[in-house]
Parts: C-alpha cells; sequence; structure tokens
C-alpha cells in the first residue's frame, strides 16, 4: 500500500507546532509497518534555505486555479527512507513566515492542486492520500471534484486528520468561484460552507473518505459546542466516520538515559539516584535555591489562555505560600508574561520565568521537575505530558482530549493511576490537586516514586499509532 501524506509543515524542514512533528515521525514509522509513505510539504524561504542544496529537481509544470495559471515546481529529498517532495512556487512560499497572510486561502488552494497535479510525474502513485489540517482540506474536493475525471486518478482515497479544531481556514464566499475556480453549488449545497463561509477544515472533513482526530477522547469533545469551535453540529452528523488516534512520542529525541542536553542522564532504573542530580543543576542554572528536597513545578507551553494561564496566574500567589519552586519556559500573550515576569519579581527565590522558547532549556528542565503542569482549556493531543513523564515528572492536568487518554489520576486507596487529574476549568480544583501532589510528594515518597515509574515506562511510541493509521487506511482502501 502506498500513502501520500500532505500538510503544511514536517519537523526537521520547518515548524511552528505539534502538526510538524507528527509528520516527521509518521512517515517514517508507517514505512516500518509496511506502509510505502511519501511526504509533501511546501518549499517555504526557510526551507530552501536550509535545505535547498540536497534537493533535486522532479518535476516542472503548471497548475490552474481558477483563472490563474501559476508555476509548479517539485523538488525532492529522501528522509529516513522516505521521498519527502517540495511545493517550489516563489509567488505563494518564499516569505517571511508560514501563515497569516491576506492570501492564505489562495497559497493554500494552490498547494492543494498543485500536490495533485504532481502525481503522475513524481514515481509515486498513492492509494490513499492522508491530509492534514485546514491547509490540504481541499485536496479531497479538488480529488473528486475535478481530478478524478482522468483515469489515473480513480479509486485513490482520502484520510483527513483534524489537529487542531480551533484552526479551520475560514474564508468569504466570494473565492469560491474566482480563487477555487469551484462550482457556487458546492458552496451553496454547504458542502464547503459553514456560516456563510467557505471553511476548509469542513471541506477537508466533508470529502474524506475517513477522518480522524489525534486522540479518542477528542474526537468525542468536538462534538459539542465548548470544543467544537462552530462545527460541533457537523461533526455529529457525520461522526460515523470519525475516529481517534493518539498520537505518540519520538523515544529517541526524548530520552533521558541517551539524552545530550542534559547533564546526568539516567533511566527508571536509576532514576531516584540521578534525577536529583539534574534537579540541582537545573536550580542553580536558574539561580533557584539548590535543594533537592523542595518539589520544582515546571510549565514548558505557548503561554496563551487556551493552555490554562488564566488558571495558572489565579493560584499562583497561594501556591507559592507552599515550599515549592516554580520554572516556566514559554512565550504568548504579553498580559500573561508579564504577569508572570512580575510573579519571579516578588518570589525570586521560589520562581524562575524564562519568556523564551529553547529546546535545550527545555530537556534540562523536564529532567530537573519533579512536576509538570498542563492546565488547558483544551488539548487535541499533547506531546509534552508524554515527554514529562518519559523524564520522570509527575504530570498534573486537565481531564480533556489527549491530556484524558495519557494521564490518569492516583487514587490513594488502591494505587492506580499515573498522575494528577482535575475535571473542571476551574481554578480551586487545579489548586486542590497540585496541594494533594506536594502532599504525596513529602509524606508518601514510595508512591510518588510508582508514579514516576509508570510514566517512564509507558509506551508512548509512535508504532501503536502508525500501526491504528495502517487499518483505517486498508479499512477505506477495500
Amino acid at each position: 500500500m502506498k500513502v501520500l501524506l500532505a500538510a503544511s509543515e514536517a519537523v526537521p524542514f520547518i515548524k511552528t507546532g505539534g502538526l510538524a512533528d507528527v509528520m516527521g515521525a509518521l512517515p517514517a514509522k508507517l514505512r516500518r509497518e509496511g506502509v510505502e509513505t511519501a511526504l509533501v510539504i511546501p518549499k517555504y524561504s526557510r526551507v530552501a534555505e536550509r535545505f535547498g542544496s540536497q534537493m533535486e529537481t522532479v518535476w516542472e509544470g503548471t497548475v490552474d486555479l481558477a483563472w490563474r495559471r501559476q508555476y509548479v515546481g517539485v523538488e525532492k529529498i529522501v528522509l529516513d527512507g522516505v521521498p519527502v517532495f517540495f511545493i517550489d512556487n516563489e509567488y505563494y512560499f518564499k516569505r517571511d513566515g508560514l501563515y497569516g497572510f491576506y492570501d492564505d486561502g489562495e497559497r493554500f488552494a494552490y498547494f492543494c492542486r498543485a500536490l495533485l497535479a504532481m502525481l503522475p510525474h513524481i514515481g509515486f502513485r498513492p492509494d490513499v492520500i492522508h491530509s492534514n489540517d485546514w491547509h490540504t482540506g481541499l485536496v479531497g474536493v479538488y480529488l473528486k471534484e475535478d481530478f478524478q475525471k482522468d483515469p489515473f486518478y480513480q479509486g485513490m482515497k482520502s484520510l483527513f486528520t483534524v489537529h487542531n479544531m480551533k484552526y479551520q481556514g475560514i474564508f468569504s464566499p466570494e473565492v469560491v468561484e474566482d480563487v477555487l475556480g469551484l462550482s457556487r453549488s458546492l458552496f451553496d449545497s454547504g458542502r464547503i460552507e459553514n456560516n456563510g463561509c467557505v471553511n476548509y477544515l469542513k471541506a477537508g472533513m466533508e470529502y474524506a473518505d475517513a477522518v480522524n482526530t489525534v486522540s479518542p477522547s477528542y474526537a468525542e469533545e468536538i462534538q459539542y459546542p465548548y470544543f467544537g469551535e462552530g462545527l460541533d453540529g457537523y461533526v455529529r452528523l457525520c461522526r460515523g466516520k470519525i475516529t481517534g488516534i493518539l498520537n505518540g512520542m519520538d523515544e529517541k529525541a526524548y530520552d533521558p538515559a541517551e539524552d545530550p542536553r542534559i547533564p546526568y542522564g539516567y533511566t527508571d532504573k536509576d532514576v531516584f539516584i540521578r534525577k536529583p542530580l539534574d534537579k540541582e543543576a537545573l536550580q542553580k542554572e536558574l539561580g533557584l535555591p539548590v535543594n533537592r528536597r523542595i518539589p520544582v513545578f515546571a510549565m514548558i507551553s505557548r503561554l496563551v489562555e487556551a493552555k490554562g494561564l488564566d488558571l495558572l496566574t489565579c493560584i499562583m500567589d497561594e501556591m507559592l505560600q507552599e515550599d515549592v519552586q516554580l520554572v516556566i519556559v514559554g512565550t504568548g500573550d504579553k498580559a500573561y508574561e508579564q504577569a508572570l515576569t512580575a510573579l519571579a519579581a516578588r518570589y525570586p527565590d521560589k520562581v524562575s520565568v524564562n519568556i523564551l522558547f529553547s529546546e535545550d532549556l527545555a530537556h534540562r528542565v523536564y529532567a530537573g521537575a519533579d512536576f509538570f503542569l498542563m492546565p488547558s482549556r483544551y488539548e487535541a493531543c499533547g506531546l509534552s505530558q508524554m515527554i514529562a513523564m518519559r523524564y520522570g515528572a509527575v504530570p498534573i492536568v486537565r481531564e480533556t482530549g489527549g491530556l484524558k487518554d495519557t494521564v490518569h489520576a492516583y487514587e490513594a486507596w488502591n494505587g492506580q493511576g499515573n498522575g494528577f487529574t482535575f475535571a473542571n476549568y476551574n481554578a480551586g480544583d487545579m489548586c486542590h490537586v497540585i496541594c494533594e501532589a506536594i502532599d504525596l510528594y513529602h509524606d508518601n515518597k514510595g508512591a510518588y516514586a510508582m508514579l514516576q515509574q509508570r510514566g517512564m515506562t509507558a509506551d508512548f511510541s509512535w508504532t501503536r499509532s502508525a500501526q491504528e493509521y495502517r487499518n483505517i487506511y486498508e479499512s477505506i482502501c477495500r
């Protein structure tokens, strides 16, 4: 079976979020599961600067987009056995940044048509095109409304993955004929329309043979208004073709035993001896009192409301009345950045706030933290809680999306669980479970150590996820 994965970003080429991590790991893992994969992304300026010299030109041609006829260049790199194709058009992609331009609707409509147009010329005819998020939402539309008139495309199936329901690719109705080159009837019938606008995410779901989200709980949650972002009614109508597949994590990149970014490597066998050394090194690096008996709480996140920053800022003064330390790494809304910076100024011996993103520092924080905070309002899957557990930092999360699927509340009466959770999006509930975690850390070292062990030995690899994706591909090709 051959599968072409299509996305707007992928590591190591370009990254702004978790989608890139998935696209960087899943194609290679699928190959190991017997699926012949390839990947296609745009050739952005930053991609060209870093990897252009390694690319070979595969095809040059044109593609029609409504009344426009645009150049298409296709270049290729093979990475970990996976052919990676890059759609080259400097008019659309030679820019500073990936998203947020006035013509994003046109840019990604072009990308969708171009990746379909290249297929007869690249030596890779997929059985399934696996599209991801709104940027590739029109692939299924163009495939079924246009390209399948050509015998080469007949029989191709499509899977559409929703990584984040919040970002939908919403544009005015005028783009249907003038930009997309599609019949107005597709909009009037509601197939690519939602709330009076063209909606690329809905179009992707509507035209796909199967749809999935990146965790089972998120697949359920998006059927309700709080999580559905205006599409919950449509999701309920088509829930029969929607499943949830939990993302995996790169266990080689996040292995505390072999991590070159942390001072002292450790395994689940010697975590109790070696991890405290990383904790002391982190305290020293960040200017906090060096004391392994003080529990260190960490948060590595975008500093935005959706990640629970309003809950944290509500309880942080109360939390810091306890004998704890708090380490925060990330950037985001200025109001939260300022509030946290002020907190660090009030509690210089308890709080370290780092308004930046550093992969190196993030690894050292995972290695040095005792607890990891993720009080998200919503979290389609989440990766940080998996990484934290891999490094022996016990997670404290709100029960939503992938957090609910990966972190299960510690129950003192039977010893079950692998972390601390709270269900309601409520600062008081968050504060309560933090206090429970502090008490456990001080009063029940055995139970705390058990939670560390469970987190470090849990299977969050891509193997399980790749097997589930292979099953979907096979089911829609029958």
